[in-house]
C-alpha cells in the first residue's frame, strides 16, 4: 500500500468555500453514523471520511453540462456538485422533498446529469457510453466516473479502459485508492499498480498524493482540458484514506491504525494551519447541518408518483 505524504502544518491558503464545504460533508458523514447510531436511520450507508477534498477539488474542475459518476461512497461526490445536504439527507431517509422521492436512499442517486449506483463497477462502462455520446454531440464536455481501488477486481472497467482508448473518449476516470477494499487490503487484492493498468491500454495516468485542494487543481487542470480538447482518457489516482467503516459500523481495522490515518487526515492539518478560522468555520458546518437534520426529520414520508 502507499502511504499518503507526511503531513505539515504550513499554511495552506484554502479558500473559504472550499474548506466550508468540506467541513459540511465531514459534518454530514458524522451526522448519518449519528443517527444510525440511534436508530433513526435503516439500510445502509458508506461514509467518505477523509475523502472529502477530493471531489472539493475535482468540482472546480468540471463543467455544469459535464457528466459525473458516483458510487456507494457518494455522499462528498453529490455534496460538492449540487450543495444539497437537505436532499440528500431527506433522500437517505426516505422524507418529502428527497432527491429521488425517496426510492434511490444513500447509493442510487440521479440529478442533472448525476447518476450514482451501489453496484461495484457499473458506473465505468455506463461513463464511457456518455462519454461517447459527448463526444459525438456536445464536444468539450467529458464523462467523469468515481471509482475505488477495490473496483480493479471487476472485469468491466478493463472492457471500458479497451474502448476509452481504443475511441479516443473524453474520459476522466477519478480513483480513490484509500488503501482498503471493504476489509481487505490493497496489498492483498491488487497486483501491480493502477498506473501500469491504465498504461496497458495507453490511457495517461496520474498519481495525486496530496490533500491541498489548490494544488490538486493546479496540477490537473492542463491534465483535464487536455481530455476535453482532445477527447482522450485520463485515470487520475488519489493516495487518500478513509477514516470510517466500510458501512455503518464494519471496521474490521485495529484501532491504532485508524488513529495514524486520522493523525494524517487534511481536517488534522486544516486546523493546525488556521485554527481561529478553522473551528469557527466547522462549528458552523455541524451547526448547519444539525439543523438541516433535525428540520428534514419532521418532514413526512416521501410519496412515489408517477408522471
Amino acid at each position: 500500500m502507499t502511504r499518503p505524504a507526511t503531513i505539515e502544518t504550513a499554511e495552506l491558503g484554502l479558500d473559504e468555500a472550499d474548506l466550508s464545504l468540506m467541513l459540511t460533508i465531514r459534518a454530514f458523514e458524522l451526522k448519518l453514523l449519528d443517527l444510525y447510531g440511534k436508530g433513526l436511520l435503516n439500510g445502509t450507508t458508506h461514509t467518505c471520511l477523509g475523502q472529502e477534498y477530493i471531489p472539493v477539488a475535482m468540482e472546480a474542475l468540471l463543467d455544469p453540462r459535464d457528466r459525473v459518476f458516483s458510487n456507494h461512497r457518494g455522499h462528498g461526490h453529490y455534496l460538492a456538485r449540487f450543495r444539497d445536504p437537505a436532499g440528500l439527507l431527506a433522500e437517505i431517509m426516505g422524507r418529502e422533498g428527497a432527491v429521488c422521492n425517496g426510492v434511490g436512499g444513500s447509493q442510487h442517486i440521479h440529478r442533472d446529469g448525476f447518476l450514482s449506483t451501489g453496484v461495484q463497477g457499473e458506473s465505468l462502462p455506463v461513463g464511457v457510453g456518455v462519454a461517447l455520446h459527448l463526444k459525438r454531440t456536445d464536444p468539450g464536455r467529458l464523462a467523469c466516473v468515481y471509482i475505488g481501488d477495490g473496483t480493479f477486481g471487476e472485469g468491466a472497467v478493463y472492457e471500458a479502459f479497451n474502448i476509452a482508448s481504443l475511441w479516443r473518449l473524453p474520459l476522466l476516470v477519478v480513483v480513490e485508492n484509500n488503501g482498503i477494499a471493504q476489509s481487505t487490503p490493497t496489498s492483498r487484492h491488487l497486483a501491480g499498480s493502477i498506473a501500469g493498468r491504465a498504461a496497458a491500454f495507453g490511457i495517461r495516468h496520474r498519481l495525486i498524493e496530496t490533500s491541498d485542494v489548490a494544488e490538486i487543481r493546479r496540477t490537473l487542470e492542463p491534465l483535464v482540458s487536455r481530455v476535453r480538447s482532445h477527447a482522450t482518457p485520463l485515470v487520475v489516482e488519489f493516495v487518500t484514506r478513509r477514516l470510517g467503516p466500510h458501512s455503518k459500523g464494519d471496521d474490521t481495522r485495529p484501532a491504532e491504525a485508524v488513529r495514524d490515518l486520522r493523525e494524517q487526515d487534511w481536517y488534522e492539518r486544516c486546523a493546525a494551519a488556521d485554527p481561529d478560522r478553522f473551528h469557527l468555520l466547522d462549528a458552523q458546518a455541524r451547526a448547519h447541518v444539525d439543523a438541516i437534520a433535525a428540520e428534514v426529520m419532521a418532514r413526512p414520508p416521501s410519496r412515489w408518483e408517477t408522471r
